[in-house]
């Protein structure tokens, strides 16, 4: 899912028209209906996108499935994972393997595995 396509189903979610989602969030109608089609990405301030969430009521994966969204969407990797000194330098070995089509059926898998255990020490990866 894209985040336009998350941010119309969570407005029509709580049954709200355009119009009124944007006067509640002080948002201008135009430039949120550029979002939800995805002409335009989210803006970048993180207060303003952690101030949506909670207008949505969204918590926790909810949240940052949201956030993580809106970084695609600006074609950003979202700030936490940028933060990340390990999967920053993995990155170019992934970017060459998907862009070779390396990444397929089992070996997807077991990187998905690696990429997990990157972020649970006490746990090693499975071979």
């Amino acid at each position: 899912m894209k985040f336009g396509e998350l941010i119309k189903d969570l407005r029509i979610a709580k049954e709200l028209t355009l119009r009124q989602c944007c006067l509640e969030l002080d948002v201008d109608p135009s430039n949120w209906s550029k979002m939800e089609r995805g002409v335009t990405p989210p803006p970048k301030d993180g207060r303003l996108l952690e101030h949506w969430a909670k207008f949505f009521d969204l918590v926790e994966d909810q949240k940052q499935a949201f956030l993580d969204l809106a970084s695609l969407a600006r074609q950003e990797i979202p700030a936490d994972i940028a933060s990340d000194e390990t999967v920053i330098a993995a990155l170019p070995a992934f970017f060459r393997a998907v862009r070779g089509h390396e990444l397929e059926g089992e070996r997807l898998k077991q990187f998905i595995e690696d990429l997990r255990a990157v972020h649970s020490p006490d746990k090693e990866p499975v071979r």
